[in-house]
């Protein structure tokens, strides 16, 4: 964590600021991804929660240059972490003022049925917007899943685990709120391994890759209803 105290034009404001990727939440890099034309000034809003025009009026522009640093660390850290396996044993939640911890290498199959058919088409969806963007050659090797799709897929991996509750695809998709506040670090690895190893949803045997894209191709050539009531083979 960096903290200091600046000038400002009316006085002083304390600015603290995550300085490791451990540090920062999922949110808090779904915000800085998500914001057209982010520059470090916004980087610093979100990661800091100060906004961005009180950190306008700071009196010399130099007082911000550790903070400019290690937002670029931030990004060089993070590109890493999109290569990192390192999948958590388990992570926490505070729901109701209550801490609820989940066993995350217990069980990694998206399950009931219906988390399964809703976390399918999230990735199938970023798959395909990757492709029709880009194009399927070499598709693999460039393919990183944005954070907003790791959020909502880990929301429909994570709700009857964490609540207890019955699924319910509406209240699995408010659960983002809380799959916001887990760590990056925790939340991304998790996210992949189920982007990596599709359609099955759980570890894969061989090569997530060539699984991958077998299974795009076969989908070129057919594609099953959303509201089919059986898995995806």
């Amino acid at each position: 964590m960096i903290e200091k105290t600046l000038k400002t034009t009316t006085g002083k404001l304390l600015v603290k600021m995550p300085s490791a990727l451990n540090e920062v939440t999922l949110g808090q890099m779904m915000a800085i991804q998500d914001k057209p034309g982010l520059n470090d000034l916004d980087a610093i809003s979100i990661l800091s929660g100060i906004p961005a025009g009180d950190l306008q009026n700071i009196r010399d522009i130099n007082d911000l240059q550790a903070f400019g640093d290690t937002v670029l660390s931030l990004s060089h850290q993070i590109k890493h972490l999109y290569n990192c396996d390192d999948i958590p044993a388990k992570v926490t939640f505070q729901l109701d003022k209550k801490t609820t911890t989940v066993n995350v290498m217990h069980n990694l199959s998206v399950e009931p049925a219906g988390a399964f058919m809703a976390a399918s088409d999230i990735i199938v969806d970023e798959i395909s917007a990757h492709i029709k963007q880009y194009g399927e050659e070499n598709w693999q090797q460039y393919f990183n899943p944005s954070l907003k799709a790791c959020c909502q897929v880990l929301a429909h991996y994570f709700y009857c685990r964490a609540t207890g509750e019955k699924y319910n695809e509406y209240k699995a998709e408010e659960f983002c709120t809380q799959v916001k506040k887990l760590r990056v670090t925790e939340a991304l690895p998790i996210a992949k391994h189920f982007f990596t190893c599709y359609p099955n949803l759980s570890r894969p045997k061989t090569s997530f890759w060539h699984r991958l894209r077998q299974f795009w191709r076969k989908k070129q050539v057919y594609t099953p209803s959303r509201n089919l009531s059986t898995s995806i083979p």
